[in-house]
């Protein structure tokens, strides 16, 4: 649909008390059911319906690399004419006085691949075979250039002192919802960087990231019991659905608790949809190789991209794949930067994997998948063959769901500090998800901290790169 203003649903909290809640509805069944993922579930306070504008794209698969991925040794080549040579570095950080620093040399060589000959490092060649399905923007920038803020700028689309913000996945499922009623809209898999890229903020809990899994647990605290038959759960579930319509029609329930109903009811339907989805059985093997579920260097990351398919094949509207998270996160490499090889190892086959996947299956054309980490890399080192933080410029590229294959978009200058061709902020990459999914970032706004808010603040979609 095309509505001419967002329609909104009206906030009006409830103070019943959950606990409360759960023993007169039910006993424990309904804990029993929840298993604690549901918890803190909440409504969506003047929630957006979408979307606004014909989507290109139904899901969206967003591949973030904690730690700050070196533009310049993967999609960025400088070459090393300047190696050695002491270059400006005003700004670097929180340091407005006169500094230099040496530029130190790459050691990847990079080869153009595919009709559109764009050149990729030695360190992705499998990424190389499907660079014709990827639009490369090289100019990207933010604010932040230490971790933990610039994950919170990355994910909520605002500078990253601020607590309150929902991170993006949060918004594309308040907008839009998901087209599986068992399965949630917004799934997270990996371990983050930070928990605020798993959270709804002032959207509210019910629109937070769901931790999924490969493996026979797909959700924590969330097993069927043992023993039931299909035919006992789905008689479950009828009482489960019987009693919360009678309980809400008794106490003519707020909004409030309405949705914390709706959360238990999608926690049980996930008992039995959830496990489905993880079970990589009737996966043949050329599918399995195809993601390095055969390589125990690709394994791991592999299986989690091959469960972000399975997901997105079934209606999830928003996954989040977060690789080397936690502390600082893996791609952070300030000592040596060969400690980025074998994280490139891990995530090269099955990253091609996925888009090759996807494309075969006809998914391409309606999932956009998009590749990116908080900041980039500076030309220096700290007095090492490491790279210093960089949010100055650095490389995000998207393939799938209405982007155009085959470019490069921007540049940053000769030795890859600074975005100066079509520099685009963080929150440009956001509206461009946003405009591929349906949705107008300009009408995508809250009464919530201030007097509006957005999750675009400035800027908007790169549409150099839209097909």
């Amino acid at each position: 649909m095309s509505p001419d203003s967002p329609t909104r649903v009206p906030h009006n909290a409830s103070a019943f008390d959950r606990r409360q809640f759960l023993f007169r509805a039910g006993g424990g069944f309904l804990g029993v059911a929840l298993g604690g993922l549901w918890a803190e579930a909440g409504e969506i306070p003047n929630a957006i319906v979408g979307p606004h504008l014909r989507p290109k794209a139904r899901s969206v698969i967003f591949l973030f690399m904690a730690g700050g991925v070196s533009h310049i040794d993967t999609f960025d080549p400088k070459g090393n004419a300047h190696a050695g040579k002491l270059i400006d570095a005003v700004g670097f950080g929180d340091n407005l006085a006169a500094m230099k620093r040496p530029v130190i040399p790459c050691h990847r060589t990079f080869t153009r691949h595919g009709k559109s000959g764009t050149p990729v490092s030695d360190w992705f060649p499998h990424i190389g075979g499907v660079i014709d399905e990827i639009a490369v923007v090289r100019s990207m920038w933010c604010h932040e250039g230490n971790h933990f803020p610039a994950v919170i700028e990355t994910c909520t689309g605002h500078r990253g002192r601020q607590f309150d913000h929902p991170s993006f996945g949060a918004w594309v499922s308040s907008a839009l919802g998901s087209e599986n009623r068992n399965l949630p809209t917004f799934v997270n898999i990996g371990r983050p960087s930070s928990p605020v890229q798993l959270t709804g903020g002032y959207l509210g809990a019910g629109v937070s990231a769901t931790p999924f899994q490969a493996g026979p647990t797909p959700v924590p605290n969330l097993h069927p019991p043992e023993g039931l038959t299909a035919r006992e759960r789905d008689e479950q579930m009828e009482l489960l659905e019987s009693m919360n319509a009678e309980f809400r029609a008794r106490h003519r329930l707020q909004s409030a608790i309405q949705a914390r109903t709706r959360a238990y009811e999608l926690a049980a339907r996930m008992q039995l949809s959830a496990p489905e989805a993880v079970d990589f059985a009737a996966e043949p093997a050329h599918i399995r190789s195809m993601y390095g579920l055969d390589d125990r260097h690709t394994e791991e990351f592999g299986k989690q991209l091959l469960l972000a398919r399975r997901l997105s094949e079934r209606g999830v509207r928003f996954i989040q794949v977060c690789h080397a998270g936690g502390g600082n996160g893996g791609w952070d490499s300030h000592g040596d930067m060969k400690t980025h090889e074998p994280l490139c190892r891990a995530t090269d086959r099955p990253i091609a994997g996925l888009i090759r996947d996807l494309k075969q299956r006809g998914m391409l054309d309606d999932t956009l998948v998009v590749w990116t980490s908080e900041f980039g890399r500076t030309p220096w080192s700290q007095n090492t063959t490491g790279r210093d933080h960089n949010p100055k410029g650095y490389t995000a590229w998207l393939a799938g769901g209405g982007v155009q294959g085959g470019l490069v978009h921007g540049a940053t200058d000769d030795v890859g500090y600074r975005a100066v061709e079509n520099p685009h902020y963080y929150s440009d990459l956001n509206a461009t998800i946003l405009h591929l999914l349906g949705l107008d970032h300009t009408r995508m706004e809250l009464p919530a901290l201030g007097p509006v808010s957005r999750l675009v603040e400035r800027g908007g979609p790169i549409r150099e790169i839209l097909a």
